[in-house]
């Protein structure tokens, strides 16, 4: 095929917004003289190396905007770093079932015992089966709240929690809150609890929210949505960190 042909098919490529075909149409067209593969077979093979392609760049997409800490791999989980979950429980979380019925998972126990690996792992599965999952922390969330009605990226931020299938959020109830800001996040849950699944790490007790939130019958009305459809997983054990820590000397 010619040069002119070539830069033709990269021009009307790249103007349908075809980066597979972009990038790769002279490695194509070669390979299809070399195996003079049908009219269909090989419409079939650009068609699915471009699906493939936009998948790609999707999923780079969606954990991009899911902020997930650098350890999200649960393949790579020890379970006998902490008790109260057993690898078949793990790998039967790992299925995802309990996101298409909206179900929680609350994840408690003291600092160290796994609390976010597995939740961010777990929001990382969600992420690579097309899910929209997102990993916060209860400081994030809050100000997304305070702001979506001032500034465009919070505005753009909260659509994507209103939208989510999977919310991560870390160390619930871990900073003192005010009444606006419990009012506010109260109303948020309220609003998508029948729609989207929450991950949530908290080394607080439900007492401790009410104090968190300075107001009783808020915190019971939170917790009351949150559990309603919700897996309570008590986990304990040495703080791996503390266990291995490292020093300079």
């Amino acid at each position: 095929m010619g040069q002119y042909k070539l830069t033709l098919i990269k021009a009307q490529a790249k103007r349908l917004r075809l980066s597979s075909l972009f990038a790769n149409a002279s490695d194509i067209l070669i390979a299809a003289q070399k195996s003079t593969p049908s009219y269909d077979d090989f419409l079939c093979n650009v068609l699915e190396q471009e699906v493939q392609c936009r998948t790609e760049k999707q999923l780079v997409q969606r954990r991009k905007l899911a902020k997930m800490p650098l350890a999200h791999n649960l393949d790579n989980y020890d379970s006998s770093l902490s008790n109260g979950i057993s690898h078949t429980q793990l790998n039967q979380l790992r299925e995802l079932h309990w996101v298409d019925e909206c179900y929680n998972i609350m994840l408690t126990g003291p600092c160290g015992v796994g609390k976010t690996l597995i939740a961010s792992g777990l929001c990382n599965d969600a992420i690579n089966r097309g899910y929209k999952a997102y990993f916060r922390c209860m400081e994030e969330i809050l100000n997304t709240l305070k702001t979506k009605d001032l500034i465009p990226s919070a505005k753009q931020e909260y659509k994507r929690l209103r939208e989510a299938h999977v919310i991560v959020i870390d160390d619930l109830m871990n900073i003192s809150v005010s009444q606006e800001e419990g009012n506010l996040f109260f109303s948020f849950v309220n609003n998508t609890f029948e729609s989207t699944s929450y991950i949530i790490t908290t080394n607080k007790s439900p007492a401790e929210w009410a104090k968190a939130l300075d107001d009783e019958v808020l915190a019971t009305a939170l917790l009351d949505r949150i559990l309603f459809k919700c897996q309570l997983i008590q986990l304990s054990g040495t703080s791996y960190r503390l266990k291995n820590r490292q020093t300079i000397f």
